[in-house]
């Protein structure tokens, strides 16, 4: 059999993790046709994968038509990240303090590259709430949560570049934000990646006084008034410098 070519071995990683990535909170299973509108593969080349990660573990399927969830080995190494990710443990406290003064649901987000995650969630009890789900991503600079990261980060306009989608975007309305979340201690957005809903943030930092990430709240628009954002605001900063200092901050 002729050897591949190490940039054919990378490629066939890309595309495997390209149908890994394929699925999102909520997608229980997924048919081959679902994956196909998702990924960027030929038929063949799908099964060939698909069968791979399956014998490995990645993924496992049942049915006619043959319907493909994620295996035990992801369920692995979300096991292994998260054991080395204690902020989630040393925040509950915090997050069980907000989530009983509002009722709304309450999330820790960490920043990953240009990305965040959500490492933490307790749901609102309400019958009408929000929610992301443990291990959900999206890019920083979309919501409050994640631009209050970044607002702490000290990027130059030209860094902050890298982190939108269009390169030739203009930067003011998202420089003036940034401005006002550093200013304020707390970035609030409304309708943004959630129609109907608000969330409002507040970054934390670690010993080394770098930020570690962000803690929000979410609620729909009918019940987190402007009072209220005011009210959550100093809610979440107090509970944001709780955090930091339980990951050793010193604050002044």
């Amino acid at each position: 059999m002729e050897e591949k070519k190490p940039h054919e071995s990378v490629r066939a990683v890309e595309r495997a993790l390209e149908i890994l990535l394929a699925f999102q909170p909520g997608d229980k299973e997924l048919t081959v046709a679902e994956l196909l509108t998702r990924v960027n593969l030929s038929r063949p080349t799908l099964y060939r994968l698909l069968n791979t990660l399956e014998q490995r573990g990645f993924l496992a399927s049942e049915g006619e038509p043959q319907r493909f969830r994620l295996g035990s080995a992801v369920a692995h190494l979300a096991h292994v990240w998260m054991s080395d990710h204690s902020i989630a443990d040393l925040a509950q406290p915090m997050l069980r303090t907000l989530w009983e003064q509002t009722s709304e649901t309450v999330a820790l987000f960490v920043p990953d590259g240009a990305w965040r995650i959500c490492v933490a969630e307790m749901e609102s009890p309400q019958p009408l709430s929000f929610r992301r789900g443990v291990g959900y991503r999206e890019k920083l600079v979309l919501g409050a949560s994640g631009r209050a990261i970044l607002s702490q980060m000290q990027l130059t306009a030209d860094a902050l570049r890298r982190y939108v989608a269009d390169p030739g975007q203009d930067l003011s309305p998202l420089l003036a934000d940034i401005e006002r979340i550093r200013t304020q201690g707390y970035g609030m957005s409304r309708h943004e990646l959630i129609e109907g809903a608000v969330a409002v943030a507040a970054p934390f930092f670690n010993g080394a006084n770098q930020i570690a990430g962000s803690i929000c709240i979410f609620g729909p628009s009918v019940r987190v008034t402007d009072e209220r954002v005011a009210e959550f605001a100093e809610l979440l900063k107090r509970e944001a410098r709780n955090l930091s200092q339980a990951l050793g901050q010193h604050v002044v």
